[in-house]
C-alpha cells in the first residue's frame, strides 16, 4: 500500500497519470498546410481573430486593374451586405454572430432585417457557391447624424452562427493606441472603380493600400471632422474607397505581424479617388463599449478580449494546486505524512 502511495505521489509530481489516458483534440475540418481531417489541431492554427491562414499559406500576387485584385482568403473578415441579391455595402465579421458596418448604409426607413442577406467567404460575388446568412436585427447607433456623419456605425445580428474555416475569419478589434503604430493598412470592397459610374462596380474583390493621416492636418481639409473619425489616403495616388465600399473595413497590422486589426469603417469623403484628398472612416476603437452593450442587449454578447491578440503572459497557477517537485522538502514532507496515515 505504501509503495502504491509513493508511486502515485511520484506520478503526480512528474505529470503522469495512472489508469487514465486522454487523446489530443482532433480537428474535424480540412486545414492549411497539408493537415488532414484526423490531424490534431495545433494551437497556432486554431481559429483566432485577424488571421489569414489560406492567404498566408499560398502564393501571393496581384494584377492591376485600376486597383488591385484581392487574392483568395486575403480579406476573410470582409462580407457583402445585399438587398434582394444586390450588393450595396460592405461589412466586417466581428465574431460568429455579429457584422459591423456603417450606419448610413442601413438608415433607410424602408429597409428591414428580412430584406438583407450577408454574403461571406468569397472574393467573387458571381461565384456559383456563395455562403449566405440572413439578418435578424439591425442596430444603428442612436446618435448617428446623417448631416455630419458622426457615429456612422451599425451592427447586424445574423440568424445563425458563422463557422470559421480560413475563408471566413473574424477581425481583431484594437484597444486605444497611437495611430502612428500601425505599419501597413488596406481597404477592400466590391464598390465602384470609377467615380460617378455605377456600372464600374466589380464582382471581383478589389483592394488598395492606405496610409493613416494626421487628424489635425485632415481637419484643415474637412472642417466637420470629429474625434470619432480618422482619415486615410495614399499621397500622390488616387487610391480611395467609393460607392459600394461603404461599411467595409480599414484594416492594419503592426510591423511585420500576421495579425490584422480593424481601425476604421469606410464612411464618407469628397467624391472618390482624388489625389491627396483622403477618405473618412469611423474610428472603431471609440465604439468598443457600445458594441459590447448592444450585443448583450440582443442576447449574443460580444467578448472584445477574445478578438484581440492573446497575451504573452504565462498562465498563473495557485501554488497550492501545483504538484511538489521530486526531492524537494515539500515532496518528502508529504511522503512522510502519507506513510504515517497509511501505517
Amino acid at each position: 500500500m505504501i509503495l502504491f502511495s509513493v508511486l502515485l505521489l511520484m506520478s503526480q509530481a512528474t505529470g503522469a497519470r495512472l489508469g487514465m489516458w486522454s487523446p489530443l483534440p482532433v480537428a474535424r475540418a480540412a486545414l492549411p498546410g497539408g493537415l488532414d481531417r484526423t490531424t490534431a489541431l495545433p494551437a497556432s492554427l486554431s481559429s483566432k481573430c485577424g488571421e489569414r491562414p489560406i492567404f498566408e499559406g499560398g502564393a501571393q500576387y496581384s494584377r492591376i486593374i485600376g486597383g488591385m485584385e484581392a487574392e483568395v482568403g486575403e480579406f476573410p473578415w470582409l462580407v457583402s451586405i445585399q438587398a434582394r441579391n444586390n450588393h450595396f455595402c460592405g461589412g466586417t465579421i466581428m465574431n460568429e454572430w455579429w457584422i459591423v458596418t456603417a450606419a448610413h448604409c442601413l438608415s433607410s426607413e424602408e429597409l428591414f432585417p428580412g430584406d438583407l442577406s450577408v454574403v461571406m467567404g468569397t472574393k467573387n460575388l458571381n461565384s456559383q457557391s456563395l455562403e449566405i446568412k440572413m439578418v435578424t436585427s439591425i442596430v444603428l447607433h442612436k446618435d448617428f447624424a446623417r448631416l455630419t456623419m458622426d457615429n456612422d456605425i451599425a451592427l447586424l445580428l445574423l440568424d445563425s452562427p458563422i463557422t470559421f474555416n480560413g475563408l471566413k475569419e473574424p477581425i481583431c478589434v484594437p484597444r486605444h493606441s497611437s495611430l502612428s503604430t500601425w505599419h501597413e493598412c488596406w481597404v477592400a470592397g466590391w464598390g465602384q472603380t470609377q467615380t460617378d459610374d455605377e456600372n464600374s462596380m466589380k464582382a471581383e474583390l478589389m483592394k488598395v493600400p492606405m496610409i493613416i493621416m494626421d487628424w489635425e492636418e485632415c481637419l484643415k481639409e474637412f472642417p466637420k471632422l470629429t474625434r470619432n473619425m480618422l482619415c486615410a489616403g495614399y499621397k500622390n495616388e488616387s487610391y480611395d474607397a467609393c460607392q459600394g465600399d461603404s461599411g467595409g473595413p480599414l484594416v492594419c497590422t503592426k510591423g511585420s505581424g500576421k495579425k490584422w486589426y480593424q481601425l476604421g469603417i469606410i464612411s464618407w469623403g469628397r467624391s472618390c479617388g482624388k489625389k491627396n484628398i483622403p477618405g473618412i472612416y469611423t474610428l472603431l476603437e471609440n465604439y468598443n463599449f457600445w458594441v459590447k452593450k448592444v450585443s448583450e442587449l440582443e442576447g449574443r454578447p460580444f467578448n472584445a478580449e477574445k478578438m484581440r491578440a492573446p497575451s504573452k503572459q504565462k498562465p498563473r497557477h495557485s501554488q497550492a494546486s501545483e504538484s511538489p517537485k521530486p526531492g524537494s522538502p515539500r515532496f518528502w514532507l508529504l511522503l512522510c505524512l502519507l506513510s504515517y496515515k497509511l501505517s
